[in-house]
């Protein structure tokens, strides 16, 4: 029997010259940023070449962070579970998609698909002072 191990890896790091946090493909190359955009009061989010992609909200009514596309329509949402101690998210009917949950052991956020099998995880790179993701397939 032979196990293929595929990775993909992935980071963020904040450039405070920009005042965004910046997404690298493992090549290093930047694939697209994140922003705060104080005058909606959200996240946006773009591509390498300035384009917004998507934004994130905070609902507090729900208690939720919100994405919507480009256009406002509304893709899903992320909440706190307290019953298991992780954030669980959401399509835009409501059906769970995935979660995060922390891992003490190991120092790191593990990732979730909605069946409960993990598909990988975001670790904190001192070295670098980012973030990196890195996406595990059997």
């Amino acid at each position: 029997m032979t196990t293929i191990v595929v990775e993909a890896q992935t980071s963020q790091k904040y450039n405070s010259l920009y005042q965004r946090t910046e997404f690298f493909d493992s090549n290093g190359n930047l694939i697209g940023y994140a922003k705060e955009n104080s005058l909606y009061n959200r996240i946006d989010y773009f591509d390498a070449n300035g384009n917004l992609v998507k934004y994130e909200k905070q609902n507090n009514l729900y208690d939720r962070k919100e994405t919507y596309d480009q256009n406002g329509n509304q893709q899903g949402y992320e909440k706190k579970n307290d019953l298991y101690n992780r954030t669980d998210k959401y399509n835009s009917n409501g059906n769970q998609t995935g979660s995060k949950k922390w891992n003490d052991l190991y120092k790191r956020y593990d990732v979730y698909d909605a069946d409960g099998n993990k598909v990988g995880h975001y670790k904190y790179n001192d070295l670098y002072q980012r973030w990196d993701y890195t996406e595990s397939t059997y």
